[in-house]
């Protein structure tokens, strides 16, 4: 079996890898760098530069763990970026080192759909290369999504991806939207100090989150004085004296030194062949599958932020370890209903399952956990105090719905609930599962007994 790939993005990385574990002859055809977005322009590059602003911030309340600096730590960006791109190199190494062990063809350039069994790749100044396939994935990837509004020049209006690339750290920065990509930003750079000034058209920051952890994100802005404007509009931009104006919907004027606008994704579906060959596409430019990740072509599936789901990127390699085992003879379908999420805010979010207002309009009756950080000796020994955990379960049978966390390592805390949801798990399941002390985890155990009024180390409600 002959399988081409287009995009080595974590969805078409992956497949590639697992095709090839299955015994396909495998080619992946890549425009610029393995790793796609998520490696090279977004969640690796953005986790290397909180990890830089975080280590300031730590640095600066060396006093609250009885250390003594003299001087000052101030952040070089030179040497900020130099390790972020040593990171990324890094990681897209072993990408590579992976595709050498499993016989993976690499080949660069742009690949084009000719017909369903026929990809004509496309390389400056070179020849076409034509390759032959008996299955095809699409794993294109998506880009910032760019409006007139906010021409993107890479100096004064930013898209993510130029703000990854700065050479000096702004002054001021204003960043048009507050959801998941904004908000990171905005604790970035305010962490490497500049002044951060937020705009988001919804009524509150990182909208699709519990609104209870919403809550708490917008009051951490706050401590930090990252300003946060919702339910407003930015109408227009200018550059007047080097600096970017922008005009506000309710008539006032921010004046800031540069603008990263974080307003959504566009897929990257274009210039390929897709129409030519009869592969449909949706409204907003996504290519249309089903649970199989097939499109409507024999033969040629689809995954990742191209297809307009879920955009995530382990979510993406879900999809290409689905569309590869599909496309070598085997029926496995795709269940978004359990998919973990994690913004890296300062202090982390971290989700999975329903959100209490999607339960009630699904017509549960609720019994809800929550669990406070500043409850537990491993916070207060760490100094990170700020945040709670939430459980979301069904009171006619204690079965789990969902969870919310926002403090520290909630990143890493979701998975227990992934995998308690998974199970079909009661959430006394989790309150009856003794837990390592002293850990964070053992906020997940006080939450689910929380449920039933018995949390040991909550005030009496």
């Amino acid at each position: 079996m002959r399988l081409a790939i287009i995009g080595a993005g974590p969805g078409g990385y992956v497949a590639a890898i697992r095709a090839a574990q299955l015994g396909a002859q495998v080619t992946v055809i890549e425009d610029t760098e393995v790793g796609g977005t998520c490696l090279n322009r977004g969640c690796i590059p953005t986790k290397a530069l909180v990890a830089s602003a975080e280590a300031i911030d730590r640095a600066g309340r060396l006093d609250e763990f009885g250390l003594e600096l003299t001087g000052n730590v101030r952040p070089d960006i030179a040497r900020i970026m130099e390790r972020k791109e040593k990171v990324v190199a890094i990681q897209v190494k072993g990408i590579k080192g992976l595709f050498k062990s499993w016989g993976v063809r690499l080949v660069q350039g742009r690949g084009v759909i000719a017909s369903p069994r026929k990809i004509r790749v496309d390389v400056n100044n070179s020849p076409a290369e034509e390759i032959d396939a008996d299955r095809i994935i699409i794993a294109t990837g998506s880009r910032p999504a760019q409006i007139p509004t906010f021409p993107f020049d890479g100096e004064k209006i930013l898209s993510s991806t130029d703000a990854l690339n700065l050479k000096d750290i702004p002054k001021s920065i204003l960043i048009v939207g507050a959801g998941v990509v904004g908000c990171e930003f905005a604790f970035i750079f305010r962490g490497l100090g500049s002044d951060v000034t937020m705009v988001e058209m919804l009524p509150r920051a990182v909208s699709t989150e519990d609104e209870e952890i919403s809550a708490i994100l917008e009051r951490e802005l706050k401590k930090k004085k990252i300003k946060l404007l919702t339910d407003t509009k930015v109408n227009a931009v200018e550059l007047k004296d080097d600096e970017i104006h922008a005009f506000l919907g309710d008539g006032k004027v921010i004046v800031a030194e540069k603008v990263l606008v974080s307003i959504g994704r566009s897929f990257n579906s274009d210039g390929m062949g897709i129409e030519d060959v009869g592969i449909k596409k949706g409204p907003r430019g996504e290519i249309v599958v089903d649970d199989r990740m097939q499109t409507n072509v024999d033969g040629v599936y689809a995954i990742g932020d191209v297809i307009g789901g879920i955009l995530l990127a382990h979510v993406a390699s879900k999809e290409g370890l689905i569309a590869a085992a599909n496309a070598l003879g085997k029926d496995e379908r795709m269940d978004y209903s359990i998919v973990p999420a994690a913004i890296f805010t300062s202090p982390e979010i971290a989700s999975v399952g329903l959100r209490e207002n999607q339960a009630i309009q699904r017509g549960y009756r609720l019994r809800i956990g929550r669990f406070q950080f500043r409850g537990l000796g491993k916070a207060h020994a760490m100094g990170e105090i700020s945040g709670i955990i939430k459980l979301i379960a069904n009171a006619e049978d204690d079965a789990l719905l969902g969870a919310h966390i926002i403090g520290p390592h909630a990143s890493d805390l979701i998975h227990e609930i992934a995998i308690a949801l998974r199970a079909k798990l009661k959430i006394q399941d989790i309150a009856n599962t003794i837990h390592a002390h002293p850990t964070l985890s053992e906020g997940l155990m006080e939450a689910a007994e929380d449920a039933h009024n018995l949390a040991i180390h909550a005030p009496r409600k």
